[in-house]
């Protein structure tokens, strides 16, 4: 009872905040997935904008649990608590939003607020008011979408990476307001470094601690029904860790990346030499250190596209997802590399690729993925949303 009247009080306060107090003049709030760490598309606009403007105008909304990690990992950043009083403060008042996850219900945005929505990934699996049945502990289906009409029609602009998101995002979000169709501002530090050995040799030695030998990353989705109870859930290793490595060359690393919130179940105990579990690093960084990605039906496949390698898929649990969960927009048949239905399949494509260096079979899908998904990268969106920022800025009044 005390902690809803907490809340109640809070909301009213913030509420009051938003509508009673103006804007503050090239002030910028921003958060990546509710609070966690800096990164995604928001740090990129972020990077770009310190350079044009003054950093002291530019906040960063983090969770009470992530302040001290992000502390010591971004000590020149303006850090603010999220939901803390000078965030309630700093969000009622702030010149520009720049999100890109929903946000919650009661949040009021000024009125004289622009809400930039990054969004993070192209969409594989059905979204928002496609989603048949909701599968998340929590809420209903018909709850779930009515939620997420409300925040999307508080986005005064959207990002759009394609032309095949902008065709999803319109009917998913049932947006009507200015799409921004420029590419991911995450994505400016795939196109621009692609062929930059000398920088991918350092990340690789960052990372793994060496620069020899090839990088698999092996990169899944977030399956939304695989909890054990509301806010817990566990990470299922869909195949044999030994018979892996067994196909790799001594000098390979097989790196995992995991959702943040099963990261700690995962069990590599005898393999830490030549398993790696990155949680938290730049995933653009593994990206450029990758020489294979194996993924499944994860939204990564449409960023690695944009360095031009090799990609395997291993959809262990295809029936129930497609049929059960998400659903697809895409034909999964279409993707750019080999479909591993089982693990001695996966273990057998596993072996070509060492191998070969490719699948030279799927040349021609890669390279249709590629003109399909990534004709509008070409490495200036944080740019275009910085000038967007501050061109805005440049209208306003104190």
């Amino acid at each position: 009872m005390i902690k809803k009247i907490i809340n109640k009080v809070f909301k009213t306060i913030f509420n009051a905040t938003a509508t009673v107090f103006p804007i503050r003049k090239q002030l910028v709030l921003f958060e990546s997935f509710n609070g966690k760490l800096p990164s995604d598309n928001p740090y990129a606009i972020y990077q770009e904008l310190i350079k044009q403007t003054k950093k002291k105008n530019l906040y960063w909304g983090i969770k009470r649990a992530n302040i001290k990690e992000a502390r010591a990992q971004y000590p020149d950043l303006n850090l603010i608590p999220r939901f803390s009083l000078r965030w309630i403060w700093l969000a009622a008042r702030a010149n520009f939003w720049v999100f890109n996850s929903r946000m919650p219900n009661w949040l009021k945005k000024n009125k004289d607020t622009i809400y930039i929505q990054t969004w993070h990934g192209t969409p594989l699996k059905k979204l928002g008011i496609d989603i048949q049945d909701v599968a998340m502990p929590g809420t209903s289906t018909e709850q779930y979408k009515e939620n997420f009409i409300f925040e999307t029609n508080r986005w005064d602009y959207l990002i759009v990476p394609n032309e095949y998101s902008k065709r999803i995002f319109k009917q998913a979000f049932q947006f009507q307001n200015n799409m921004l169709e420029i590419g991911y501002p995450r994505n400016d530090e795939l196109v621009n470094n692609r062929n930059n050995e000398k920088l991918q040799s350092e990340l690789k030695k960052k990372i793994i601690g060496k620069d020899k030998g090839r990088v698999i990353l092996y990169a899944p989705t977030w399956r939304d029904d695989y909890f054990i109870k509301k806010g817990s859930y566990k990470f299922f290793m869909p195949f044999d860790l030994e018979k892996t490595l067994n196909c790799l060359d001594e000098e390979d690393t097989l790196i995992i990346r995991p959702h943040y919130l099963v990261g700690d179940s995962i069990d590599i105990k005898g393999y830490e030499n030549r398993i790696k579990v990155c949680i938290n690093e730049n995933i653009n960084e593994l990206y450029l250190i990758s020489d294979l990605l194996i993924t499944d039906y994860s939204s990564v496949m449409f960023d690695f596209a944009i360095l031009e390698r090799p990609m395997m898929f291993y959809p262990y649990d295809m029936a129930h997802y497609k049929e059960k969960l998400r659903g697809f927009y895409l034909d999964y048949n279409e993707v750019p590399g080999p479909i591993a239905e089982d693990e001695e399949s996966l273990y057998r494509f596993i072996r070509e690729f060492i191998s070969q260096g490719k699948f030279s079979q799927y040349d021609d899908k890669a390279q249709k993925f590629e003109q399909l998904f990534c004709r509008w990268e070409n490495g200036v969106a944080s740019r275009k949303i910085s000038k967007l920022i501050l061109d805005r800025n440049s209208l306003i009044t104190k």
